[in-house]
């Protein structure tokens, strides 16, 4: 048997605990999967937060031309409803994060936790390390398990 370099075997860090079988691997991974995706849809949640609250800046630099124009009706109207307004019922989107950080992912951050930490002593990515290890290719420059150090 050939011994391959440090950097040709996946770290500890990233490889099946003694005992595990495939099915739990791949469970843990979609429970992994699962949160990833709840991650990007955190992300796309805060970019709304962002968004609207930039826009209502905007709106109200539009509300201060139109009254700069002598528009003050039509200025003072769209003030009147618009700025400031809630997204929901008693909400700006600052406590749809809040909730949604407190009652749907940080929750779920835990779940997922305590899965690996139960199932997989704890491992980050077995699935994803396992499927690297059977597509790259073996001793070639690119394709190393990981990185040199």
């Amino acid at each position: 048997m050939q011994r391959r370099p440090g950097h040709e075997t996946p770290s500890p860090a990233h490889r099946r605990p003694s005992g595990v079988d495939d099915a739990t691997v791949a469970a843990v991974g979609k429970m992994s999967e699962a949160l990833e995706c709840v991650e990007r849809a955190r992300g796309h949640l805060y970019s709304f937060h962002q968004l609207m609250g930039h826009s209502d800046l905007l709106l109200g630099e539009a509300v201060d031309a139109l009254a700069d124009a002598d528009h003050k009706k039509i200025a003072q109207r769209i003030d009147d409803d618009m700025i400031g307004r809630n997204i929901a019922p008693g909400r700006w989107t600052f406590q749809l994060v809040e909730e949604f950080d407190d009652g749907y992912w940080s929750p779920l951050r835990e779940h997922e936790r305590a899965v690996r930490d139960e199932l997989l002593e704890g491992r980050r990515h077995v699935f994803e390390a396992e499927m690297k290890e059977q597509r790259r290719t073996h001793g070639r420059p690119g394709h190393e398990a990981k990185p040199a150090d």
